[in-house]
């Protein structure tokens, strides 16, 4: 049995809209992670909040102001996306660092622990509850806070690449690298702060695409397309 922390990207759960939802995609995600957890893995999950809202998008709006809208992005998605889960027969609970009324449950790492003893997936949401740390920050807060065997990274490319595969057709992916290169190397793996707290914790990451069929059932069962990074 592993505890996993699962980080999905909102713009991969709007599928081919690129904004808001895609109800099949996310059922997609919600299928495969029903079998990981029946086969007795605990899942924790932290969604991004960029279908509906990435970054400072008019000077007009303070920085603090833009990330707080981005927090509550990540809220929404979680909520979203928790439905999804229970509507394939999974346990949900949603917990923010702040409060959110009675629609979320505030985090504790003993709430999380007796969520994840009665089955429940965990939706970690709202990021660290502070401006100027990404959800990447917040994913590997997360991990390291619930003792987590390992980050899922779901993204859009498969793996990491030392330069952007989009941009460059001979750009070569990893299939394994040390966390220490990827901050050495500045690649773009997560933000810097979150791969430093990786590297500070031995937190190891397994990075990959989300689009591809059966992606996390695969990086969990270790039938893996992608890249390893070790610590």
């Amino acid at each position: 049995m592993s505890r996993i922390l699962l980080k999905l990207s909102g713009e991969a759960l709007a599928g081919e809209n690129k904004h808001g939802f895609d109800e099949a995609s996310c059922k997609r995600v919600a299928q495969q992670v029903k079998k990981v957890v029946d086969s007795g893995n605990e899942v924790g999950i932290v969604i991004g909040g960029g279908n509906f809202w990435r970054g400072r998008t008019s000077e007009n709006i303070d920085r603090t102001k833009a990330d707080a809208i981005g927090m509550l992005a990540t809220v929404m998605n979680c909520l979203y996306v928790s439905e999804i889960f229970r509507s394939e027969g999974m346990d949900t609970v949603i917990m923010t660092p702040f409060v959110c009324g009675s629609f979320t449950e505030l985090f504790s790492k003993d709430k999380a622990n007796e969520a994840f003893a009665k089955k429940k997936v965990c939706f970690f949401a709202g990021g660290t509850g502070h401006p100027y740390f990404s959800t990447d920050t917040g994913t590997s807060l997360r991990a390291i806070e619930i003792e987590a065997d390992y980050i899922l990274l779901a993204k859009a490319v498969d793996g990491i690449y030392d330069s952007d595969p989009k941009l460059n057709p001979d750009a070569k992916r990893y299939d394994k690298i040390s966390i220490e290169d990827v901050i050495a190397q500045k690649l773009q793996a997560m933000d810097l702060t979150a791969s430093i707290m990786c590297m500070e914790n031995k937190m190891p990451l397994y990075v990959f695409a989300l689009q591809e069929e059966d992606s996390i059932i695969k990086a969990v069962s270790g039938d893996f397309n992608g890249t390893v990074v070790t610590v």
